[in-house]
């Protein structure tokens, strides 16, 4: 498109960033429009499946359009990681652990805080991060295994959630 090939890369870093903020907006304004129509579990429901499919569609994209290898373990996880939506409008860390088991924190998450900034309880969003997480890492590789450590409603302390990923049988 002639309208990318002319901008600069500060420029098209920037259009990354209105663009995964307006994902997150729709996204977001999809779950009030359930919740006020059916009421939250109603609304939890049908996010849990659209993130069934989604973190799925996102992680083939992801690695087909960045030459990510299938089954290549949890280095190529966090590679996947740092392509995400996600990744350009939240604050994200990686630990390791040892060789099989990777941390990952959402340090700084844009729903949580503005949520925050409304004067509003934070999104109790662990049912759904766990079929999010676990869906996107066995998309990459189905020998990873996704744990919670904590997501809301559990509370907040120095991430706003963390998961741990292991692989099983690593040919790493």
């Amino acid at each position: 498109m002639e309208l990318f090939d002319n901008l600069t890369r500060e420029e098209l870093i920037k259009l990354l960033k209105v663009y995964a903020k307006n994902w997150l907006s729709h996204d977001s304004c999809w779950f009030l429009a359930a919740e006020e129509k059916y009421g939250m579990e109603a609304a939890i429901e049908l996010d849990t499946n659209s993130w069934n499919r989604f973190a799925v569609a996102e992680a083939r994209r992801i690695m087909k359009e960045f030459n990510i290898p299938e089954n290549g373990g949890l280095k190529t996880l966090e590679r996947a990681f740092g392509y995400r939506l996600y990744a350009a409008i939240n604050k994200q860390g990686i630990e390791w652990v040892d060789d099989k088991t990777m941390i990952f924190r959402m340090v700084e998450c844009r729903v949580q805080k503005t949520r925050s900034e409304k004067n509003l309880p934070p999104f109790h969003c662990k049912s759904v991060g766990i079929v999010e997480f676990t869906r996107f890492a066995k998309s990459v590789d189905p020998r990873i295994l996704t744990r919670c450590i904590s997501c809301p409603p559990d509370p907040v302390t120095n991430a706003f959630c963390a998961w741990e990923f292991t692989i099983q049988n690593t040919m790493e």
